[in-house]
């Protein structure tokens, strides 16, 4: 295989064990959280189905100084309310969300480094 093949699997399966924690989190973590009558409109706006699952963990994976901006920001209606999360949560959810969301970014991160890379032709 080559090498352009091998990065290409690499980020593929990481994307996949990511996806895998995408239901995971959203089954274990953030199911919970709906259900939570306190919690439930802290979650952040929803575009589309699901994409709650990415505000709670971004809210559960962010340093407090990010939070902070996030929540002094005019779009902060958009994110969920970190400090109430930290009071729903148990350290497991915590840790589940970190290392979601943190594969989550990192794989489609590289992903899309990885499409560019090959669009302007590093790979031939």
């Amino acid at each position: 295989m080559s090498f352009e093949s091998t990065l290409g699997a690499i980020i593929a399966i990481f994307m996949f064990i990511s996806a895998i924690l995408y239901v995971l989190f959203g089954q274990i973590t953030v199911r919970k959280l709906r259900k939570n009558p306190e919690t439930k409109h802290e979650l952040g706006l929803e575009f589309v189905g699901g994409w709650d699952i990415l505000n709670v963990a971004q809210a559960l994976s962010l340093p407090k100084s990010a939070i902070r901006k996030i929540k002094n920001s005019r779009l902060s209606f958009l994110e969920a309310n970190a400090e109430v999360l930290y009071q729903h949560t148990n350290v497991f959810d915590r840790c589940l969300a970190r290392v979601f969301y943190w594969l989550w970014t990192g794989s489609t991160l590289s992903a899309i480094v990885y499409l560019l890379l090959n669009a302007l032709g590093v790979f031939e």
